[in-house]
């Protein structure tokens, strides 16, 4: 046997398993990383438009009650409220990214596993998180204590709460901005906002599907699951 048979025991290529697991261990600790980097930026960012939505609520009100709600204050609301409603717009592309970007990293994480359960086999059953990089292992990653529904998961996420404060912008500015009747107003407003929201979650669920349609995954879940 020759002496780099001897040195470097381990798979065909001559790596062995403990480089191996360092290798997958480093990539995975910059992802890990990663998603939590992004994770609080985002959470920054929608503080920064609620807070800044606050205040201008609040000034608002002030500047109403010195102005006596004349003219002008309406045209400093519209003013005030499609700046807010820019900025939640920004936030809202920002949010969607970022859950997108999160997918990346849990499915690059999951691929991870399953080169770990490729080294060890017998870890397998001691990893609760999904190892399998498709659409099953993402949910398993994202709650592995049982079956969730769909639709619990997206409507108590980031980007359903910040797409639904752009919604009430949106009906407010619209509803007031016209000067109709109070009921044709209310009317409209939620009208819009409704819009807003459609169209949102359409937006958004296509970027999601669109995900899956030119996605390989290396390590698919198999029938009937693992």
């Amino acid at each position: 046997m020759s002496t780099q048979d001897e040195s470097t025991p381990g798979d065909a290529k001559g790596v062995p398993p403990s480089v191996r697991a360092q290798l997958l261990a480093t990539e995975h600790w910059s992802l890990l990383a990663s998603r939590s980097t992004t994770q609080a930026e985002v959470l920054t960012r929608i503080s920064m438009f609620l807070m800044f939505t606050s205040a201008s609520l609040v000034s608002l009100a002030l500047v109403g009650q010195a102005t006596r709600f004349s003219d002008t204050f309406v045209l400093l609301a519209m003013a005030v409220l499609s700046t807010d409603l820019l900025i939640g717009l920004l936030t809202q592309v920002r949010v969607l990214n970022v859950g997108m970007e999160d997918l990346m990293y849990v499915l690059a994480m999951n691929r991870l596993r399953a080169a770990y359960v490729d080294l060890d086999p017998g870890i397998a059953k001691y990893i609760l998180s999904g190892r399998h990089d498709d659409e099953p292992g993402m949910d398993r990653t994202y709650y592995f204590l049982g079956s969730r529904s769909a639709w619990s998961h997206v409507a108590g996420s980031s980007m359903v709460f910040i797409m639904m404060a752009n919604a009430a912008l949106t009906a407010i500015l619209l509803g007031t901005q016209l000067g109709w009747p109070s009921p044709a107003a209310v009317l409209m407003g939620s009208a819009s906002g409704l819009a807003f929201a459609g169209a949102s979650s359409f937006y958004g669920y296509r970027q999601y599907r669109g995900v899956w349609q030119g996605f390989a995954p290396l390590s698919p879940t198999p029938p009937g699951g693992d």
